[in-house]
């Protein structure tokens, strides 16, 4: 009930953030279902080398890279609008999975079309949470806003975990497609419920550059590489390479979603304690280890044994991704006022999409021409670069540039 109380507490009575935590909540739910079982339907039954995994990323990530300039076009709309838009563009996208040919150009397509709902969404999402918030609670709402989502993702994945332990087979993978096209289908009724009209906040339709920001934009070049390589391949090398069922890399999705929950709030407070400096630098060099182990533990290890190494390596990599907050505070430490952070913010994502739709391409040409282990060789070499390029941040930056 204490809970309860403290949710509705954050949030303005007279706003509709009841159903926009409903959408959130069948968004979250949906995800969780499509991300269980996307990597295994890819490889399994559509037949997608590690070439055409790197080459629907690309498209994947696409839609990141140029929100800046879709936003822009629509930037009459209300924040609700836009939101609106992005749920019928996804819901578009899950019902092709759902119902078109098992299809490489197909399915990419659909993807695409997905994700480009689902960037629309993102940055609305946030707007809403902050405008639906109560003064001085706007921390409050993005954390239950995260929360929710999290909460829809983990029970998706464990549904899909325990689900996938029974069934197999194309029309597993459709029905739950199918699913997600419904649950999709009622966030977007809840989304169309919403008769607000938020402004959306504009430091998300420009590209603001500062020289003061450059260190901070090629930390986003770095760790968006390396982010990417786990991202793409790292369940791709547990399912072409090792095997691993649907349900086990659902599972595997579910203990880094548990461990990222629990684990978020701690890493906060590290970097707190010990700046963002000290944590940038200890994150990339704990990712060369990662790196190492994932490309190489079959040449040390039985292969059992190897895959289990890999599970725990690929838990490890999304806990120290934790650590990327690091770099925001770096920014809100350096910006002269909030919309400034925000700013720069927004840009640090573009670039960061920039450097990832090529390496999800390059990525799977390189694995297919010189192997896996070369791939992740390459990751800790950025990672490597990351923790050089960090550890030449002054913790007196912020003093002189104010000055």
């Amino acid at each position: 009930m204490q809970l309860m109380d403290k949710f509705t507490d954050t949030f303005k009575r007279e706003s509709k953030y009841k159903l926009f935590f409903l959408s959130v909540l069948a968004v979250g739910l949906s995800y969780g279902l499509y991300k269980g079982v996307i990597d295994n339907f890819l490889a399994e039954v559509a037949a997608m080398t590690e070439f055409d995994k790197g080459l629907s990323e690309f498209f994947r990530e696409l839609p990141g890279l140029l929100l800046v300039f879709i936003l822009a076009v629509f930037y009459t709309l209300s924040a609700e609008s836009i939101y609106k838009m992005g749920a019928l563009i996804m819901l578009a996208g899950m019902a092709m999975h759902a119902f078109i040919p098992a299809n490489k150009s197909f399915i990419i397509l659909a993807i695409l079309v997905y994700s480009l709902g689902d960037h629309i969404q993102l940055g609305m999402r946030t707007t809403l949470a902050l405008e639906y918030s109560r003064e001085g609670r706007s921390g409050r709402a993005l954390g239950w806003t995260s929360s929710i989502m999290q909460a829809g993702h983990l029970i998706g994945f464990i549904a899909i975990t325990v689900m996938f332990l029974f069934a197999t087979g194309i029309s597993a993978y459709r029905i739950v497609f199918f699913i997600s096209t419904l649950l999709l289908a009622l966030g977007t009724v809840f989304s169309f419920r919403l008769t607000g009209r938020s402004e959306t906040d504009k430091t998300n339709m420009k590209f603001y550059f500062c020289k003061k920001y450059i260190k901070y934009y090629f930390l986003e070049i770095f760790y968006g590489a390396r982010k990417q390589v786990f991202f793409t391949f790292g369940p791709y090398v547990l399912i072409l390479f090792y095997g691993a069922s649907t349900s086990t890399i659902s599972l595997l999705f579910a203990i880094s979603a548990i461990f990222s929950f629990a684990l978020s709030p701690i890493v906060g407070q590290i970097i707190d304690r010990l700046g963002y400096k000290v944590v940038m630098i200890a994150d990339t060099l704990i990712l060369v280890i990662v790196c190492f182990f994932y490309g190489f533990a079959h040449h040390i290890f039985p292969r059992d044994i190897a895959f289990l190494v890999c599970c725990v390596n690929y838990v490890l990599d999304s806990i120290i991704s934790l650590a990327s907050m690091a770099s925001s505070v770096y920014v809100h430490d350096l910006a002269s006022s909030p919309e400034e952070a925000r700013a720069t913010l927004s840009t640090g994502i573009s670039v960061n999409h920039f450097i990832t739709i090529f390496i999800a391409l390059f990525g799977g040409w390189i694995w297919r021409a010189l192997g896996m282990e070369t791939l992740f060789i390459l990751s800790a070499i950025l990672g490597l670069c990351n923790s050089a390029y960090a550890a030449t941040i002054k913790s007196s930056e912020k003093i002189a540039v104010k000055r």
